[in-house]
Parts: structure tokens; sequence; C-alpha cells
């Protein structure tokens, strides 16, 4: 059962962990690039605050972005700011976003986000807990995959695997975690195609499943012929 409450307080501390580590940035770091091909770390930070205002009209009951266009003209906008503004910036959107989550409400209301995708309200926290947290490695100041909250990482597994699941061009996959058969299961893709089954880490099943870090590259494959490709997130 999600627990909008817990993933809220996990939300804020994701937060201030981000801003703790761009905080020892300067503005010439931020403009390098990120791990996100075309993003700088501006980039990134100005998609972390644009989200969280998007978050609020969700939450409120209008469109999550105006346009396509209008959200990706918004990050290009604010991805040049220095450093002390993108910081502020991230900040004060948080705290927007954060005291409209924290109102009295019916969570178990169903949502609207991008591109027609609906859910509960009570899992919004944890979407923007992915957003924060995911983000956080592509800046590539030194948290990695393996940095990740075990909880959260296993739940992103989860998240993932399940978004993947029923696709056609998948085949059908089974994930274990640790490499003696006790681990967690989970199982993803289709139903088409030869059975697959990987076994590693977190962070290995989650780059894989993520398309970051290695991207599954030192999976053990138990099963199958070889590790597949993930489409596009």
């Amino acid at each position: 059962m999600t627990d909008h409450a817990h993933d809220l307080r996990s939300v804020h501390e994701a937060t201030d962990r981000l801003l703790t580590a761009v905080a020892k940035l300067d503005n010439a770091k931020l403009a390098e690039e990120s791990r996100l091909p075309g993003w700088t770390r501006g980039h990134v930070l100005a998609h972390l605050a644009r989200n969280a205002d998007a978050l609020v009209e969700v939450f409120e009951g209008r469109p999550m972005y105006e346009s396509a266009t209008s959200r990706e003209s918004d990050i290009e906008r604010d991805a040049v700011r220095p450093l002390l503004e993108q910081l502020e910036d991230v900040r004060n959107s948080a705290d927007r976003w954060q005291a409209v989550a924290e109102r009295p409400q019916d969570w178990t209301r169903t949502v609207e986000l991008r591109n027609g995708v609906t859910d509960t309200a009570a899992r919004v926290p944890f979407r923007r807990l992915i957003e924060v947290e995911l983000h956080h490695v592509d800046l590539n100041i030194g948290y990695e995959l393996s940095d990740l909250p075990d909880e959260f990482a296993e739940r992103e597994i989860a998240f993932l695997a399940d978004r993947w699941s029923g696709r056609p061009e998948v085949p059908p996959v089974t994930l274990w975690l640790g490499y003696d058969g006790t681990g967690p299961l989970w199982h993803t893709g289709g139903t088409a195609g030869t059975p697959i089954t990987l076994a590693g880490t977190r962070d290995e099943l989650l780059g894989w499943l993520a398309g970051r870090g290695d991207r599954g590259a030192h999976l053990t494959l138990i099963e199958g012929g070889h590790l597949p490709e993930l489409p596009p997130l």
C-alpha cells in the first residue's frame, strides 16, 4: 500500500541531499554537461524546479504543462542561470509543491500527468521522489545509483518493471536481486520471444531498467540469449 506521508518525507530528505551537494558547485561546474545527452547540470536543475511547479498544477486540477513546447522552452530559459538562482528556485519550487501536497485531500482520487498518463494522487509523491533521486545521479557530482537508498531502489525497480510489462518489443524478463535465487523477483516485458532471467545488484538492475549507469552491462544472464535493449523512457 502506498504511504504518501512517508513518501513526502522521503522527497524532502532527498531534496535536501541534492541541494547540499549542488551548493558545493560553482557557475562553471553548473554549465558542464550532465549525464543526460544535450543537458548541462543547469538543465537538470531547471527541470527539477519546473517539475515541482507542474505537480502543483496537477494537484490543483490543471494541466501539468501548458504544452510540450512550453515545458522545453522553460527548461532552456532557466538552464543558464547562476548557481544561487538555481538553488533558490529548486528549493522554493520544492517547498511550494510540498505545501500543496501536505494539505488535507482525497488521496484516492485520480490525477492526470503528462501525455494523458493518469495515477492516484497517493502515488504522485513517489513519482516526485523518482525525479529528485535519479536526476541527482544524472548531475554527475558524486551521487551514484549505488548510493540510492535500498528501499527507493527496490520500489523504483518494481515501478519500472511494471512500466515495461506488456510491451511487445521487450521479451519476457525475470529479474533477480542477488545471485543465489533467494532475493526478490520482478517480472517485466511482454509474452513473445525467448524468456530471459537476469540477476544483479539493485544498482545494476535499476541501471538497466532506467537506462542509466552501465545500463545493465554487468548483470548476470541466468537464462536466455542476450541482454535486451529497452526503448527510451
